[in-house]
């Protein structure tokens, strides 16, 4: 690569520049973590709807925080349990033995499920469900 080609780098922010701690442990809000984020189901979903209705959600769900999310509706933006047992891809790394449940939120309005594990506020988001029946089987 020429030297005129080369990328500007951008430094860190100025430490000047700060957050209120405070406030962000009041809003109790979820963060949404993809680390972990599995591409079975996603990698052969090619409806960029699907994922712009994602996108949306998580935007809804955010706003919600943690004590609203617990008394909605499961199929609404609420979260309901699922055993791990169900899951039929590889569970990553992270998700040690004595992890027995993971969450599981609806990805879009019409039902299609993203799956996790809640720690505190963070949701690790382990799965996305473009295709029914890909990572669990629905009853």
């Amino acid at each position: 690569m020429s030297k005129n080609n080369r990328r500007k780098i951008i430094p860190p922010q100025d430490e000047s520049i700060s957050i209120s701690l405070n406030h962000i442990y009041k809003e109790n809000y979820p963060l949404f973590c993809f680390k972990y984020l599995s591409e079975t189901s996603i990698s052969t979903c090619k409806d960029h709807k699907f994922f712009f209705e994602f996108l949306i959600r998580l935007q809804k769900i955010s706003q919600l925080g943690w004590p609203e999310i617990r008394t909605s509706p499961r199929h609404g933006f609420g979260m309901e349990s699922i055993s791990v047992d169900q899951i039929k891809p590889q569970l990553p790394a992270c998700i040690t033995p004595d992890v027995r449940k993971l969450h599981v939120f609806r990805a879009t309005g019409d039902n299609h499920p993203f799956i996790g594990l809640q720690i505190d506020r963070i949701f690790r988001v382990l799965f996305i469900e473009a295709n029914f029946g890909d990572i669990y089987d629905h009853e």
